[in-house]
């Protein structure tokens, strides 16, 4: 699953534990179960050679002798990436003692699921905002078979609003279970979302809207900005790339980080996780994804104004709608709304002309 969300227990730096300082060659055992690890399972075979030849370089070399626990993680990390620049293929910390578990891939259920209940399900903000506009915030996309009840409690409550925001700015990823599903509020007719490629079988798994889901829809009709930011990564990345392929909304920020390749976490040492990828996204529309070079937004603005920028083209958008009856009190919300961000468009743009002619002077 693309889980590129940072987990609360795995950091570049440990400072919960004593900093471990092995002896000058003492990390060969690490970076062998590392090789053993990218040999079998990253999902482009050929480069995963050429990866674990650099790693062998390197500790043959002495640049990972007598590091810390969190220094060496990120100097492996570096040259783990160093190669085509996988961004899900990486070494980091645990604060918590990993426990050696019989099977190679760690089970994290339980840590996840926890993770899940203590962050809202990933949804940090559902909103009506003036003029009838939903927004969601959304930090992260917990596995569908855990928070799908919240996601869908959080979708229906933005059903009947006219346009849909969608921040995904801070989103570091998660399930593509999860993906499908909030998909699945916003299209009306059954759609081939993405398929993801895992090389331990040679086999794809398809994504598809759901035929049902929970309580009302969205639908596929009214209006959908994602709000995006350099940050924005995996999962939060494909539920961006499938919307914009399908034509199904319009992406407002900064160019997404670039991670398209789900992965397993594998136990190194107590206190050394590994990540590895075994499979690619592969969107149904474009035939590629978004790997190395992110999603590029219909509207590039930088990441701190894209809200702003998103919610006036939102608003512009319930102007043209019926003012008549039950939405006369959305048209005026919605107007006056509308009016407050102009204005403060316009002083913001006078006080940059100002500084500017400051300067200039």
């Amino acid at each position: 699953m693309l889980r590129g969300q940072r987990n609360s227990g795995d950091r570049a730096g440990c400072p919960g534990y004593v900093r471990s300082v092995r002896g000058e060659s003492d990390r060969s055992a690490e970076i062998g179960t590392l090789v053993d690890q990218v040999i079998r399972h990253y999902v482009f075979p050929d480069i995963a050679e050429e990866i674990c030849r650099v790693l062998r370089e390197r500790l043959d070399a002495g640049a990972y002798r007598a590091l810390a626990d969190e220094d060496f993680a990120a100097a492996v990390t570096e040259d783990l990436q160093s190669v085509n620049g996988d961004k899900h293929l990486r070494l980091r910390c645990s604060v918590e003692p990993v426990r050696p578990q019989s099977d190679a891939v760690l089970d994290d259920h339980d840590r996840r699921l926890q993770e899940a209940e203590l962050a809202g399900h990933g949804f940090a903000k559902v909103e009506r905002l003036a003029g009838n506009v939903g927004l969601l915030d959304v930090r992260a996309l917990f596995e569908a078979s855990v928070s799908g009840a919240a996601a869908g409690a959080a979708m229906n409550l933005v059903a009947s609003a006219d346009v849909l925001l969608i921040d995904l700015r801070r989103n570091g990823g998660g399930d593509p279970a999860m993906v499908a599903l909030l998909c699945s509020y916003l299209f009306d007719e059954p759609t081939h979302l993405n398929d993801l490629y895992f090389r331990s079988d040679d086999s794809i798994t398809q994504y598809w809207t759901h035929a049902f889901v929970p309580g009302a829809k969205f639908g596929g009709s009214k209006p959908v900005y994602v709000l995006t930011s350099g940050e924005t990564f995996s999962g939060a990345e494909e539920l961006c790339y499938n919307l914009q392929q399908l034509r199904r909304a319009s992406l407002v920020g900064e160019t997404t980080r670039g991670g398209a390749h789900p992965g397993n976490r594998h136990r190194i040492t107590d206190h050394l996780v590994a990540t590895v990828p075994t499979g690619r996204a592969i969107n149904p529309v474009s035939g590629t994804n978004w790997e190395g070079v992110g999603v590029t937004p219909d509207i590039a603005v930088a990441a701190e104004h894209a809200f702003e920028v998103a919610y006036q083209r939102a608003l512009e958008h319930v102007l043209t709608l019926s003012a008549h009856g039950a939405r006369h009190q959305v048209a005026e919300q919605a107007q006056q709304a509308f009016a407050e961000r102009v204005l403060e468009t316009s002083r913001a743009q006078d006080g940059q002309r100002s500084t500017n002619s400051a300067i200039n002077r």
